[in-house]
């Protein structure tokens, strides 16, 4: 079923001035937020789905407008992969200021953080954690400044392309894609000072590393490697894109 929005227009004009109304502020203020933020094949889904082991971390699950759809020959289910609402739905909570942050997708879909869910993760005293692509950051940093804005490396180029290759084969033109993509990604991250940088060397490393910022400890040696090895991969990377 192809995605429309009848009210592509409201949406756009209401999400390009968007502010979280002040009930949600509240909200905001009162849970702690985790953002989980990549390039492709660095290990940050698995980094979740370990964290929501712990029953610690309530992950964040987003609206969307769009029609659930296959996956691997199963279908998105309500509430697991996205909470499926009606276009009216979603447009009354952006009119409302009940979003975190929110964007139209493509032209196509609106898709965002209610803050219906921080309520969830504030209810049930735990940490809220999702994954979130760094063009909607800024817009979370804007709402509640002291978000902990996590950027998962890989531990090398190396070890990055063994993972990106490990998941099937891709054609070179979705690898340059995938590329190019994480050259934005890291040049972003690094021109921030709020992200964290976390290296995904070990799966138990990563997750300590992200416990602990979640607990606002910081440790500047870690923090001073993750960004100098981030200056280091989107190096390489750019240098891999001019000879591929």
């Amino acid at each position: 079923m192809e995605n429309h929005l009848a009210h592509l227009k409201e949406f756009e004009k209401l999400l390009s001035a968007y502010q979280a109304s002040d009930h949600s502020k509240q909200i905001l203020a009162g849970t702690n937020l985790v953002l989980m933020v990549a390039p492709s094949a660095s290990g940050r889904n698995t980094i979740i789905q370990e964290l929501l082991k712990s029953g610690k971390y309530h992950f964040v699950v987003s609206d969307t407008t769009r029609h659930p759809r296959k996956n691997n020959g199963e279908l998105e289910q309500n509430g697991r992969e996205y909470w499926f609402r009606t276009e009216d739905e979603i447009l009354a909570d952006v009119e409302a200021g009940n979003f975190l942050e929110a964007a139209v997708i493509h032209g196509q879909q609106v898709s965002g953080i209610s803050v219906r869910e921080l309520i969830r993760a504030r209810d049930e005293a735990r940490i809220a954690i999702t994954d979130i692509e760094i063009n909607g950051v800024h817009n979370v940093i804007q709402a509640k400044p002291d978000v902990k804005a996590i950027f998962v490396l890989p531990p090398s180029f190396e070890q990055w392309m063994l993972r990106m290759d490990g998941r099937g084969k891709l054609s070179l033109a979705e690898k340059r894609r995938r590329m190019q993509s994480a050259v934005v990604e890291f040049d972003a991250a690094l021109k921030h000072r709020y992200y964290r940088f976390v290296i995904n060397d070990t799966l138990d490393h990563a997750v300590e590393q992200i416990n602990a910022i979640a607990h606002g400890k910081l440790d500047r040696h870690v923090e001073t490697e993750g960004r100098d090895l981030a200056q280091k991969l989107c190096n390489e990377t750019t240098a891999w894109l001019e000879n591929n």
